[in-house]
Protein backbone atom coordinates (compact mmCIF):
# COMPACT_ATOMS: atom_id res chain seq x y z
CA UNK A 1 0.00 0.00 0.00
CA UNK A 2 1.28 3.52 -0.85
CA UNK A 3 1.55 5.62 2.34
CA UNK A 4 3.16 8.14 0.62
CA UNK A 5 0.89 11.42 2.38
CA UNK A 6 -1.13 9.72 4.43
CA UNK A 7 -1.63 11.95 6.82
CA UNK A 8 -3.37 14.51 4.13
CA UNK A 9 -6.08 11.70 3.59
CA UNK A 10 -8.77 11.83 6.23
CA UNK A 11 -11.69 9.51 5.51
CA UNK A 12 -12.30 6.40 3.75
CA UNK A 13 -13.62 7.87 0.54
CA UNK A 14 -9.64 8.72 0.11
CA UNK A 15 -8.92 5.39 -0.21
CA UNK A 16 -7.52 3.85 -3.53
CA UNK A 17 -9.65 0.72 -3.58
CA UNK A 18 -9.26 0.39 -7.20
CA UNK A 19 -9.69 -3.44 -7.08
CA UNK A 20 -12.28 -3.35 -6.24
CA UNK A 21 -14.24 0.01 -7.50
CA UNK A 22 -13.18 -0.66 -11.59
CA UNK A 23 -16.76 -0.66 -12.87
CA UNK A 24 -17.73 -2.13 -16.35
CA UNK A 25 -19.98 -0.21 -18.57
CA UNK A 26 -23.53 -2.34 -18.97
CA UNK A 27 -24.92 -0.45 -21.64
CA UNK A 28 -25.16 -3.91 -23.55
CA UNK A 29 -26.84 -5.72 -20.73
CA UNK A 30 -30.24 -6.98 -21.09
CA UNK A 31 -31.82 -5.80 -17.97
CA UNK A 32 -35.36 -6.64 -16.55
CA UNK A 33 -38.00 -3.26 -15.63
CA UNK A 34 -36.83 -1.72 -12.21
CA UNK A 35 -39.66 -2.41 -9.55
CA UNK A 36 -41.08 -5.69 -8.40
CA UNK A 37 -45.02 -7.08 -10.05
CA UNK A 38 -45.77 -10.24 -10.93
CA UNK A 39 -45.61 -9.91 -14.50
CA UNK A 40 -41.41 -9.37 -14.02
CA UNK A 41 -41.75 -12.30 -11.61
CA UNK A 42 -43.17 -14.47 -14.55
CA UNK A 43 -40.43 -12.80 -17.02
CA UNK A 44 -37.68 -14.25 -14.88
CA UNK A 45 -39.14 -17.48 -14.06
CA UNK A 46 -39.50 -17.73 -18.35
CA UNK A 47 -35.96 -16.12 -18.81
CA UNK A 48 -34.78 -19.43 -16.39
CA UNK A 49 -37.23 -21.65 -18.19
CA UNK A 50 -37.75 -23.00 -14.70
CA UNK A 51 -40.09 -26.33 -14.08
CA UNK A 52 -43.84 -25.30 -12.50
CA UNK A 53 -43.18 -26.12 -9.38
CA UNK A 54 -40.46 -23.38 -8.94
CA UNK A 55 -43.05 -20.58 -11.19
CA UNK A 56 -45.39 -21.40 -8.80
CA UNK A 57 -43.67 -21.30 -5.55
CA UNK A 58 -42.04 -17.18 -7.05
CA UNK A 59 -45.09 -16.51 -7.37
CA UNK A 60 -46.23 -17.16 -3.61
CA UNK A 61 -43.56 -15.62 -2.55
CA UNK A 62 -44.41 -12.91 -4.27
CA UNK A 63 -48.06 -12.84 -2.37
CA UNK A 64 -46.44 -13.43 0.80
CA UNK A 65 -43.64 -10.65 0.08
CA UNK A 66 -46.47 -7.92 -0.88
CA UNK A 67 -48.50 -9.03 2.68
CA UNK A 68 -45.38 -8.94 4.93
CA UNK A 69 -44.45 -6.02 6.83
CA UNK A 70 -40.87 -4.25 6.38
CA UNK A 71 -38.48 -5.29 8.59
CA UNK A 72 -37.95 -3.21 12.17
CA UNK A 73 -35.40 -4.90 14.15
CA UNK A 74 -31.90 -3.53 12.75
CA UNK A 75 -31.07 -0.19 11.23
CA UNK A 76 -33.03 2.37 8.59
CA UNK A 77 -33.73 0.93 5.38
CA UNK A 78 -35.46 3.78 3.75
CA UNK A 79 -33.12 4.71 1.03
CA UNK A 80 -33.87 1.15 -0.26
CA UNK A 81 -37.19 1.69 -2.61
CA UNK A 82 -37.66 -2.01 -4.30
CA UNK A 83 -39.56 0.40 -7.19
CA UNK A 84 -35.87 1.45 -7.89
CA UNK A 85 -34.14 -1.97 -8.23
CA UNK A 86 -33.75 -3.85 -11.06
CA UNK A 87 -33.99 -7.63 -9.71
CA UNK A 88 -32.50 -9.27 -12.98
CA UNK A 89 -29.32 -7.71 -14.88
CA UNK A 90 -27.30 -9.83 -17.07
CA UNK A 91 -24.22 -9.62 -20.32
CA UNK A 92 -26.47 -10.00 -23.39
CA UNK A 93 -25.52 -12.93 -24.88
CA UNK A 94 -24.18 -14.28 -21.23
CA UNK A 95 -23.48 -18.34 -21.52
CA UNK A 96 -21.97 -20.37 -18.57
CA UNK A 97 -17.87 -21.14 -19.23
CA UNK A 98 -15.94 -23.74 -17.65
CA UNK A 99 -12.96 -22.14 -19.37
CA UNK A 100 -12.02 -18.34 -18.46
CA UNK A 101 -10.66 -17.79 -21.70
CA UNK A 102 -14.36 -18.39 -22.86
CA UNK A 103 -15.48 -15.64 -20.20
CA UNK A 104 -16.11 -12.02 -21.99
CA UNK A 105 -12.99 -9.96 -21.91
CA UNK A 106 -14.10 -7.34 -20.02
CA UNK A 107 -15.64 -9.78 -17.43
CA UNK A 108 -12.95 -11.88 -17.11
CA UNK A 109 -10.41 -8.87 -16.81
CA UNK A 110 -12.76 -7.91 -13.44
CA UNK A 111 -12.18 -11.40 -12.00
CA UNK A 112 -8.68 -11.47 -12.99
CA UNK A 113 -8.01 -8.30 -10.96
CA UNK A 114 -10.02 -9.96 -7.67
CA UNK A 115 -7.40 -12.46 -8.23
CA UNK A 116 -10.32 -15.18 -8.74
CA UNK A 117 -8.36 -17.29 -11.40
CA UNK A 118 -5.01 -17.14 -9.45
CA UNK A 119 -6.95 -18.61 -6.42
CA UNK A 120 -8.56 -21.46 -8.21
CA UNK A 121 -5.20 -22.59 -9.56
CA UNK A 122 -3.31 -22.23 -6.43
CA UNK A 123 -5.47 -23.13 -3.68
CA UNK A 124 -9.64 -24.03 -4.65
CA UNK A 125 -10.87 -27.55 -5.65
CA UNK A 126 -13.29 -25.46 -7.64
CA UNK A 127 -15.20 -22.25 -8.72
CA UNK A 128 -17.99 -20.66 -9.24
CA UNK A 129 -18.24 -16.76 -10.08
CA UNK A 130 -21.22 -14.84 -10.66
CA UNK A 131 -21.63 -11.33 -12.23
CA UNK A 132 -24.77 -9.71 -11.65
CA UNK A 133 -27.39 -11.76 -11.80
CA UNK A 134 -25.79 -15.05 -13.49
CA UNK A 135 -23.16 -17.48 -13.11
CA UNK A 136 -20.32 -16.71 -15.99
CA UNK A 137 -17.85 -19.39 -14.64
CA UNK A 138 -18.33 -22.72 -13.11
CA UNK A 139 -15.85 -25.51 -12.80
CA UNK A 140 -14.53 -27.98 -10.38
CA UNK A 141 -11.40 -30.27 -10.43
CA UNK A 142 -11.66 -33.80 -11.79
CA UNK A 143 -10.60 -35.71 -8.70
CA UNK A 144 -13.80 -33.99 -6.76
CA UNK A 145 -16.10 -34.99 -9.15
CA UNK A 146 -14.58 -38.75 -9.58
CA UNK A 147 -15.34 -38.71 -5.49
CA UNK A 148 -18.92 -37.95 -6.78
CA UNK A 149 -19.05 -34.68 -5.47
CA UNK A 150 -21.36 -32.13 -7.13
CA UNK A 151 -20.52 -28.72 -7.64
CA UNK A 152 -22.81 -26.75 -9.90
CA UNK A 153 -24.77 -23.41 -10.38
CA UNK A 154 -28.06 -23.81 -9.33
CA UNK A 155 -30.34 -23.57 -12.27
CA UNK A 156 -28.09 -26.00 -14.13
CA UNK A 157 -29.31 -28.76 -11.17
CA UNK A 158 -32.95 -27.94 -11.43
CA UNK A 159 -32.38 -29.36 -14.82
CA UNK A 160 -30.95 -32.34 -14.03
CA UNK A 161 -30.74 -35.83 -12.23
CA UNK A 162 -30.60 -33.23 -9.09
CA UNK A 163 -34.13 -31.48 -9.17
CA UNK A 164 -36.27 -33.71 -7.00
CA UNK A 165 -33.62 -32.89 -4.21
CA UNK A 166 -33.54 -29.29 -5.01
CA UNK A 167 -37.09 -29.63 -4.50
CA UNK A 168 -36.87 -30.99 -1.29
CA UNK A 169 -34.32 -29.03 0.50
CA UNK A 170 -34.72 -25.36 -1.55
CA UNK A 171 -35.90 -22.75 0.93
CA UNK A 172 -36.57 -25.03 3.47
CA UNK A 173 -34.48 -23.96 6.39
CA UNK A 174 -35.26 -20.16 5.11
CA UNK A 175 -38.49 -20.36 3.66
CA UNK A 176 -40.46 -17.74 2.33
CA UNK A 177 -42.67 -16.63 5.55
CA UNK A 178 -39.60 -15.97 7.48
CA UNK A 179 -39.61 -11.87 6.65
CA UNK A 180 -39.84 -10.10 4.13
CA UNK A 181 -36.64 -10.14 2.47
CA UNK A 182 -36.99 -13.78 2.17
CA UNK A 183 -39.90 -13.66 0.05
CA UNK A 184 -38.17 -11.36 -2.20
CA UNK A 185 -35.38 -13.89 -2.12
CA UNK A 186 -38.11 -16.52 -3.33
CA UNK A 187 -39.60 -14.57 -6.01
CA UNK A 188 -36.56 -13.35 -8.00
CA UNK A 189 -33.78 -15.65 -6.67
CA UNK A 190 -31.30 -15.55 -9.42
CA UNK A 191 -27.67 -17.57 -9.72
CA UNK A 192 -25.76 -19.41 -6.98
CA UNK A 193 -24.53 -22.81 -5.96
CA UNK A 194 -25.68 -26.25 -5.20
CA UNK A 195 -23.09 -28.71 -3.75
CA UNK A 196 -23.74 -32.13 -2.53
CA UNK A 197 -20.69 -34.40 -0.76
CA UNK A 198 -21.93 -38.12 -0.88
CA UNK A 199 -21.45 -40.22 2.91
CA UNK A 200 -18.10 -40.32 4.19
CA UNK A 201 -16.13 -37.94 1.00
CA UNK A 202 -13.95 -35.61 2.16
CA UNK A 203 -13.48 -32.86 -0.04
CA UNK A 204 -9.91 -31.73 1.35
CA UNK A 205 -9.39 -28.88 -1.23
CA UNK A 206 -12.09 -25.87 -0.52
CA UNK A 207 -14.71 -25.07 -3.39
CA UNK A 208 -15.63 -21.15 -3.74
CA UNK A 209 -18.50 -18.67 -5.42
CA UNK A 210 -17.35 -15.51 -5.49
CA UNK A 211 -20.13 -12.99 -6.43
CA UNK A 212 -19.79 -9.62 -8.26
CA UNK A 213 -22.62 -6.73 -8.43
CA UNK A 214 -21.82 -4.90 -11.38
CA UNK A 215 -24.82 -2.91 -12.52
CA UNK A 216 -26.05 0.23 -10.68
CA UNK A 217 -29.44 0.27 -8.83
CA UNK A 218 -29.55 -3.09 -9.51
CA UNK A 219 -30.02 -6.73 -6.87
CA UNK A 220 -28.19 -9.88 -6.72
CA UNK A 221 -30.51 -12.64 -5.29
CA UNK A 222 -28.17 -16.08 -5.43
CA UNK A 223 -29.49 -19.18 -3.53
CA UNK A 224 -26.78 -21.30 -2.39
CA UNK A 225 -27.87 -24.61 -1.63
CA UNK A 226 -25.27 -27.68 0.36
CA UNK A 227 -26.10 -30.56 0.99
CA UNK A 228 -23.05 -32.27 3.34
CA UNK A 229 -24.25 -36.14 4.40
CA UNK A 230 -23.06 -38.48 6.73
CA UNK A 231 -19.30 -38.72 8.05
CA UNK A 232 -18.23 -35.85 4.63
CA UNK A 233 -16.66 -32.63 5.15
CA UNK A 234 -16.22 -29.87 2.95
CA UNK A 235 -15.23 -26.25 3.23
CA UNK A 236 -16.64 -23.67 1.34
CA UNK A 237 -15.45 -19.69 0.44
CA UNK A 238 -17.78 -16.85 -0.37
CA UNK A 239 -16.52 -13.68 -1.13
CA UNK A 240 -18.44 -10.60 -2.31
CA UNK A 241 -17.70 -6.81 -3.29
CA UNK A 242 -19.28 -4.46 -5.93
CA UNK A 243 -18.23 -0.60 -7.21
CA UNK A 244 -19.86 2.06 -5.74
CA UNK A 245 -22.21 3.90 -7.60
CA UNK A 246 -24.42 6.75 -6.03
CA UNK A 247 -27.62 4.79 -5.96
CA UNK A 248 -28.80 2.09 -4.04
CA UNK A 249 -28.07 -1.54 -4.75
CA UNK A 250 -29.66 -4.46 -2.74
CA UNK A 251 -28.01 -7.94 -1.71
CA UNK A 252 -30.64 -9.97 -0.78
CA UNK A 253 -28.88 -13.80 -0.96
CA UNK A 254 -29.83 -17.22 0.62
CA UNK A 255 -27.72 -19.65 2.27
CA UNK A 256 -29.36 -23.25 3.57
CA UNK A 257 -26.58 -25.41 4.66
CA UNK A 258 -27.49 -29.17 5.67
CA UNK A 259 -25.16 -31.01 7.59
CA UNK A 260 -25.56 -34.76 8.00
CA UNK A 261 -24.78 -37.02 11.12
CA UNK A 262 -21.21 -36.72 12.27
CA UNK A 263 -20.10 -34.32 9.18
CA UNK A 264 -18.30 -31.04 9.63
CA UNK A 265 -19.37 -28.39 7.00
CA UNK A 266 -16.96 -24.90 7.48
CA UNK A 267 -18.38 -21.62 5.52
CA UNK A 268 -16.38 -18.76 5.01
CA UNK A 269 -17.17 -15.22 4.22
CA UNK A 270 -15.42 -12.63 3.25
CA UNK A 271 -17.98 -9.16 2.32
CA UNK A 272 -16.65 -6.20 0.67
CA UNK A 273 -19.39 -4.54 -0.71
CA UNK A 274 -19.71 -0.86 -1.74
CA UNK A 275 -20.81 1.33 0.53
CA UNK A 276 -24.02 2.00 -1.41
CA UNK A 277 -25.05 -1.42 -1.14
CA UNK A 278 -27.97 -2.54 1.69
CA UNK A 279 -27.01 -5.96 2.34
CA UNK A 280 -30.09 -8.22 3.98
CA UNK A 281 -28.95 -11.64 3.41
CA UNK A 282 -29.98 -14.82 5.21
CA UNK A 283 -27.78 -18.01 6.15
CA UNK A 284 -29.24 -20.52 7.59
CA UNK A 285 -27.59 -24.46 8.32
CA UNK A 286 -29.34 -27.40 10.22
CA UNK A 287 -26.46 -29.66 11.88
CA UNK A 288 -27.86 -33.73 12.19
CA UNK A 289 -26.20 -36.23 15.34
CA UNK A 290 -22.65 -35.65 15.78
CA UNK A 291 -22.41 -33.33 13.09
CA UNK A 292 -20.99 -29.55 12.93
CA UNK A 293 -21.47 -26.05 11.45
CA UNK A 294 -18.53 -23.94 11.64
CA UNK A 295 -18.91 -20.09 10.19
CA UNK A 296 -16.32 -17.91 9.27
CA UNK A 297 -17.54 -14.54 8.90
CA UNK A 298 -15.84 -11.06 7.88
CA UNK A 299 -17.90 -7.90 7.16
CA UNK A 300 -15.99 -4.90 5.73
CA UNK A 301 -18.23 -2.96 3.11
CA UNK A 302 -22.36 -2.39 2.72
CA UNK A 303 -23.98 1.09 4.01
CA UNK A 304 -26.73 -1.08 5.91
CA UNK A 305 -26.19 -5.11 6.95
CA UNK A 306 -28.55 -7.48 8.70
CA UNK A 307 -26.58 -10.44 8.82
CA UNK A 308 -27.34 -12.95 11.50
CA UNK A 309 -26.83 -16.67 10.59
CA UNK A 310 -28.55 -19.05 12.52
CA UNK A 311 -27.30 -22.77 13.29
CA UNK A 312 -30.00 -25.52 14.24
CA UNK A 313 -28.39 -28.27 16.52
CA UNK A 314 -31.21 -30.88 16.26
CA UNK A 315 -29.26 -34.42 16.45
CA UNK A 316 -27.49 -35.22 19.98
CA UNK A 317 -23.93 -34.17 20.24
CA UNK A 318 -24.08 -31.89 17.08
CA UNK A 319 -21.81 -28.55 17.25
CA UNK A 320 -21.77 -25.07 15.78
CA UNK A 321 -18.95 -22.50 15.90
CA UNK A 322 -19.56 -18.90 14.64
CA UNK A 323 -16.22 -16.63 14.37
CA UNK A 324 -16.57 -13.19 13.12
CA UNK A 325 -15.02 -9.77 12.49
CA UNK A 326 -17.14 -6.27 10.99
CA UNK A 327 -15.33 -3.18 10.58
CA UNK A 328 -18.14 -0.48 10.44
CA UNK A 329 -16.59 3.23 8.97
CA UNK A 330 -18.21 6.40 8.17
CA UNK A 331 -21.78 6.10 6.42
CA UNK A 332 -21.68 2.41 7.49
CA UNK A 333 -24.67 0.63 10.22
CA UNK A 334 -23.30 -2.93 10.19
CA UNK A 335 -26.09 -4.88 12.36
CA UNK A 336 -24.68 -8.40 12.77
CA UNK A 337 -24.78 -11.44 14.97
CA UNK A 338 -25.63 -15.35 15.15
CA UNK A 339 -28.52 -17.69 16.56
CA UNK A 340 -27.72 -20.86 17.95
CA UNK A 341 -30.51 -23.35 18.67
CA UNK A 342 -29.96 -26.06 19.96
CA UNK A 343 -32.56 -28.79 19.83
CA UNK A 344 -30.81 -31.86 21.45
CA UNK A 345 -29.12 -33.41 24.34
CA UNK A 346 -25.32 -32.77 24.72
CA UNK A 347 -25.46 -30.19 22.02
CA UNK A 348 -22.91 -27.14 22.35
CA UNK A 349 -22.43 -23.82 20.76
CA UNK A 350 -19.60 -21.21 20.24
CA UNK A 351 -19.57 -17.67 19.36
CA UNK A 352 -16.34 -15.55 19.13
CA UNK A 353 -16.80 -12.30 17.35
CA UNK A 354 -14.58 -9.11 16.96
CA UNK A 355 -16.59 -5.63 15.83
CA UNK A 356 -13.95 -2.61 15.22
CA UNK A 357 -15.46 0.97 14.14
CA UNK A 358 -14.43 4.54 13.33
CA UNK A 359 -15.43 8.10 12.18
CA UNK A 360 -19.39 7.61 12.33
CA UNK A 361 -19.36 3.93 11.46
CA UNK A 362 -22.42 1.99 14.07
CA UNK A 363 -21.90 -1.79 14.88
CA UNK A 364 -24.61 -3.43 16.69
CA UNK A 365 -24.04 -7.68 17.46
CA UNK A 366 -26.87 -9.38 18.26
CA UNK A 367 -26.52 -12.86 19.72
CA UNK A 368 -29.59 -15.33 20.29
CA UNK A 369 -29.08 -18.73 22.08
CA UNK A 370 -32.07 -21.14 22.30
CA UNK A 371 -31.91 -23.79 24.37
CA UNK A 372 -35.27 -26.16 24.33
CA UNK A 373 -36.47 -29.08 27.34
CA UNK A 374 -35.20 -31.62 24.93
CA UNK A 375 -31.60 -30.45 25.26
CA UNK A 376 -30.03 -31.36 28.80
CA UNK A 377 -26.56 -31.17 28.77
CA UNK A 378 -26.00 -28.40 26.39
CA UNK A 379 -23.16 -25.98 26.62
CA UNK A 380 -23.09 -22.42 24.95
CA UNK A 381 -20.40 -19.75 25.18
CA UNK A 382 -20.23 -16.12 23.69
CA UNK A 383 -17.30 -13.73 23.39
CA UNK A 384 -17.84 -10.73 21.67
CA UNK A 385 -15.36 -7.98 21.60
CA UNK A 386 -15.42 -4.89 20.41
CA UNK A 387 -12.93 -1.69 19.58
CA UNK A 388 -13.75 2.02 19.02
CA UNK A 389 -11.58 3.86 17.05
CA UNK A 390 -12.74 7.46 18.02
CA UNK A 391 -15.22 9.23 19.46
CA UNK A 392 -17.76 9.85 16.94
CA UNK A 393 -18.44 5.54 16.34
CA UNK A 394 -20.40 3.33 18.47
CA UNK A 395 -20.62 -0.34 18.96
CA UNK A 396 -23.14 -2.12 20.79
CA UNK A 397 -23.83 -5.92 21.86
CA UNK A 398 -27.27 -7.23 22.61
CA UNK A 399 -27.27 -10.58 23.54
CA UNK A 400 -30.87 -13.10 23.78
CA UNK A 401 -31.19 -16.24 25.76
CA UNK A 402 -34.24 -18.30 26.00
CA UNK A 403 -33.76 -21.00 28.37
CA UNK A 404 -35.98 -23.77 28.82
CA UNK A 405 -34.08 -26.47 30.71
CA UNK A 406 -32.08 -26.48 34.00
CA UNK A 407 -29.40 -28.93 33.13
CA UNK A 408 -27.08 -26.82 30.78
CA UNK A 409 -24.26 -24.53 30.91
CA UNK A 410 -24.45 -21.32 29.00
CA UNK A 411 -22.25 -18.29 29.54
CA UNK A 412 -21.56 -14.21 27.85
CA UNK A 413 -19.44 -12.30 28.05
CA UNK A 414 -18.57 -8.86 26.05
CA UNK A 415 -15.92 -6.17 26.34
CA UNK A 416 -15.46 -2.63 24.57
CA UNK A 417 -12.12 -0.84 24.50
CA UNK A 418 -10.08 1.45 22.66
CA UNK A 419 -6.29 1.50 21.35
CA UNK A 420 -4.01 2.66 23.86
CA UNK A 421 -1.61 5.67 23.76
CA UNK A 422 0.82 3.26 25.24
CA UNK A 423 0.70 0.51 22.90
CA UNK A 424 0.81 2.94 20.12
CA UNK A 425 4.01 4.85 21.82
CA UNK A 426 5.87 1.57 21.96
CA UNK A 427 5.34 0.29 18.03
CA UNK A 428 6.57 4.19 17.46
CA UNK A 429 9.70 3.95 19.77
CA UNK A 430 10.15 1.01 17.16
CA UNK A 431 9.70 2.26 13.76
CA UNK A 432 6.52 2.51 12.79
CA UNK A 433 4.24 5.17 12.07
CA UNK A 434 1.65 5.88 13.50
CA UNK A 435 -0.94 4.69 11.12
CA UNK A 436 1.08 1.68 10.34
CA UNK A 437 0.47 0.87 14.57
CA UNK A 438 -2.79 1.65 14.57
CA UNK A 439 -2.96 -0.83 11.46
CA UNK A 440 -0.75 -3.83 13.15
CA UNK A 441 -2.96 -3.27 16.25
CA UNK A 442 -6.50 -4.21 14.62
CA UNK A 443 -4.87 -6.40 12.54
CA UNK A 444 -4.19 -8.11 15.78
CA UNK A 445 -7.25 -7.28 17.32
CA UNK A 446 -9.17 -9.68 13.77
CA UNK A 447 -6.66 -12.40 14.23
CA UNK A 448 -9.05 -14.74 15.59
CA UNK A 449 -10.62 -14.57 12.46
CA UNK A 450 -7.85 -14.21 10.03
CA UNK A 451 -5.95 -17.54 11.16
CA UNK A 452 -9.46 -19.43 10.24
CA UNK A 453 -9.57 -18.03 6.77
CA UNK A 454 -7.18 -19.65 3.91
CA UNK A 455 -3.96 -17.94 3.80
CA UNK A 456 -4.90 -15.37 0.66
CA UNK A 457 -8.32 -14.92 2.31
CA UNK A 458 -6.34 -13.82 5.92
CA UNK A 459 -4.40 -11.57 2.91
CA UNK A 460 -7.11 -9.72 1.68
CA UNK A 461 -9.23 -9.44 4.85
CA UNK A 462 -5.84 -7.87 6.27
CA UNK A 463 -5.43 -5.36 3.42
CA UNK A 464 -9.11 -4.35 3.41
CA UNK A 465 -8.32 -3.30 7.74
CA UNK A 466 -5.56 -1.62 6.52
CA UNK A 467 -7.43 0.28 3.89
CA UNK A 468 -10.04 1.22 6.67
CA UNK A 469 -7.61 2.21 8.98
CA UNK A 470 -6.03 4.92 6.32
CA UNK A 471 -6.95 8.67 7.92
CA UNK A 472 -7.90 7.23 11.76
CA UNK A 473 -6.36 9.67 13.85
CA UNK A 474 -7.78 9.27 17.13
Amino acid sequence: MNTENVTEKTIVSDINRSVYDVRNEDKDAYRFAAGLTEEIVLQLSQEKNDPEWMRDFRLKSLEIYNRTDMVEWGPPIDGLDMEHIVTYVRPKDNKMSATWDEVPVEIKNTFDRLGIPQAERESLAGVGAQYDSELVYHNVRKEVEEQGVIYSDLESALHGPYEEMIRQHFMKLVPPTDHKFSALHGAVWSGGSFVYVPKGVSVEIPLQSYFRLNAPGAGQFEHTLIIVEEGAYLHFIEGCSAPKYNVANLHAGCVELFVGKNAVMRYSTIENWSKNMYNLNTKRAIVAEGGKVEWISGSFGSHVSYLYPMSILNGRGAKAEFTGVTFASEGQDLDTGCKMVHNAPDTSSYINTRSISKADGINTFRSSVVISRDAAGSKSSASCESLILDDEARSDTIPAMDIKCDEVDVGHEAKIGRISDEAIFYLMSRGLSEQEARALIVSGFADNVSKELPLEYAVEMNNLIRLEMVGSIG
